[in-house]
């Protein structure tokens, strides 16, 4: 029979999955991970998509089910919430900094031009809607004349 303890060993483990998109943050940086609930001897796992139809998601979901089965959670269910929508105000401070030192601009609320994450100006333009993921833009340094990706805001 699991334990209430479980539950946090179980939260840990699960918000430990890398982003298979984003290998520097976990799912529980991106706020992927919204909950972690114990329901008899199952480990129920809940998940939001960052954006509808993500194709991670599926990637995501397994890797859950993987990292607690090796944790020794033999019964685990991930359930895929679709509501409330994932914004990217569930991105915690700790996973802005890691997108910023991999290379990508974390979302920048009520600012028109992101900093470069390399060289910190706001000296940018946007090169396209769309960068490697579609929640994503593609953008450029007008002063160290990097390209880089920004997490649009949601």
């Amino acid at each position: 029979m699991l334990a209430v303890a479980d539950i946090a060993r179980a939260r840990d483990i699960a918000g430990n999955v890398p982003d298979p998109e984003i290998p520097v943050v976990t799912i529980a940086d991106l706020g992927i991970l919204r909950d972690v609930q114990l329901q008899g001897d199952k480990i129920e796992v809940t998940i939001i998509p960052t954006y509808s139809g993500c194709p991670a998601m599926n990637v995501i979901a397994q890797d859950i089910e993987t990292a607690l089965h090796q944790g020794g959670f033999a019964d685990v269910q991930i359930r895929l919430l679709q509501s409330p929508a994932w914004t990217t105000d569930f991105i915690s401070e700790e996973g802005k900094e890691k997108l910023k030192r991999y290379g990508i601009a974390p979302p920048q609320k009520g600012s028109e031009h992101p900093s470069c994450p390399q060289c910190g100006s706001a000296r940018t333009e946007k090169i396209s809607q769309f960068g490697s993921t579609a929640c994503k833009a593609l953008w450029r340094c007008m002063s160290c004349r990097e390209p880089f990706d920004y997490f649009k805001c949601l």
